[in-house]
């Protein structure tokens, strides 16, 4: 095989590793009740496709091809240590499904039961959201410990702490009975938007990852949905999500550079999706019980009138902002309710806010010198403007962002 098959070869492992990592791990964890050994079991399957494929060529179904070499060499582990497998109901049944052709396997998406079982309890409720980025999505310690801002060393450890939580602990890899499901709700709702979050940021206009774990993090709300159809939180970060969705194609211009929300052409925005959006916060708002998600996507709700022609009424924004910051006042929410004041009352209002923030919290959050510094700009506090820019340009990762703001800061 020449060098340049061998690189194909070596993309169509990691494009269906990337894609296909978060069903395989967690149909091999349920059916052996261990989060690590299937996650070692898979990464020695795609060790072995990088040496297989490019002598036999990319089978016809990769990612069944994964599946039943991780599955072999699982039950070839439990044989090697002697386990009675008639005695495994769970193993028993992966070993009888070895035995069928691997393009006929149709095996059942079982992420949604990995993602209670990370959520369980007994596990550190700081490692919720991170064992379920990982085992469920994919994602490496290095990302993860980016969005969490410790080191990917620290990060690598605490997940190997927690995976060992769940094997000692004989966690059932299951979707718990309703009561127990309401409790872990909150963790897993967590998990799926920081997913989308990084999915999101990821993306920059062109990128299929960024893009993929995005719609990954949208269909995983759309399951739970379906398992829990009354649940106002779920509904709300559906909305949520949709409403950036239906955005994408506005998030970038032809060259690739980043245009914001507010110069965004509406015209470029999904209406259908919108209007899927505001289905769900309809619903959502039958029960009453308003909360982070359902009033976040409320306020996406508020910008998305412009897709209709109407202006923004960043009043109704403060508002949802408000209630926001009584739930839970977080950097980010004190952000942007500055930012929703200043369009509502003024910059002056909106820098009174900034002004009145713990400067040690805010010292490394990019949006606050990002909004900072435009605040400033607007009351023409040009040499206050520029420091502040420079302190969101250094903290900015997207480079398209990064020359978005060196442009206002001219």
């Amino acid at each position: 095989m020449s060098g340049s098959d061998g690189e194909k070869v070596e993309r169509t492992v990691e494009r269906v590793a990337r894609e296909s990592y978060g069903r395989l791990v967690a149909y091999l964890s349920v059916h052996t009740q261990d989060l690590a050994g299937a996650e070692d079991a898979l990464s020695e399957a795609l060790l072995k496709a990088l040496t297989v494929w490019p002598r036999d060529g990319v089978p016809q179904n990769p990612e069944a091809w994964l599946l039943t070499t991780a599955r072999n060499s699982i039950i070839d582990f439990f044989r090697h240590q002697r386990v009675v497998l008639d005695s495994e109901p769970n193993l028993l049944l992966l070993t009888q499904n070895s035995a069928k052709d691997p393009l006929e396997t149709n095996y059942p998406d079982e992420r949604l039961k990995l993602l209670f079982v990370c959520a369980h309890p007994a596990i550190d409720p700081a490692m919720h959201t991170p064992l379920m980025l990982q085992a469920v999505l994919g994602l490496d310690a290095v990302r993860i410990s980016g969005a969490f801002l410790v080191s990917p060393k620290t990060m690598g450890q605490r997940l190997v702490r927690a995976k060992t939580k769940i094997h000692d602990g004989g966690i059932r890899f299951e979707v718990p009975e309703r009561r127990a499901l309401r409790r872990r709700l909150d963790a897993v709702l967590e998990a799926i938007y920081a997913a989308f979050g990084i999915g999101w940021d990821d993306m920059a206009g062109a990128d299929q990852h960024g893009r993929g774990l995005a719609e990954e993090a949208i269909w995983l709300a759309r399951v739970l949905l379906e398992q829990m159809p009354g649940e106002a939180e779920v509904q709300g970060l559906l909305a949520l999500m949709l409403h950036c969705e239906a955005r994408r194609a506005a998030r970038r211009d032809q060259e690739g550079r980043y245009v914001p929300l507010s110069e965004q052409d509406p015209k470029l925005w999904s209406l259908p999706v919108i209007e899927e959006a505001e289905r769900y916060l309809a619903e959502a708002s039958k029960y009453g019980r308003p909360g982070r998600f359902q009033l976040e996507g409320a306020i996406q709700s508020v910008h998305a009138e412009r897709a209709r022609g109407r202006r923004v009424e960043w009043k109704a924004i403060v508002q949802f902002y408000a209630q926001l910051i009584r739930i839970s006042p977080t950097i980010g929410r004190q952000t942007g309710y500055a930012a929703a004041l200043a369009e509502a009352s003024g910059p002056e209002q909106g820098l009174a806010v900034l002004d009145a923030l713990d400067r040690d919290v805010v010292s490394a959050y990019q949006p606050y010198w990002a909004v900072r510094a435009h605040l400033l700009q607007r009351l023409g506090r040009t040499a206050d403007a520029s420091d502040a820019y420079d302190r969101a340009i250094g903290l900015a990762e997207d480079p398209a962002i990064r020359q978005f703001l060196l442009k206002k800061r001219g």
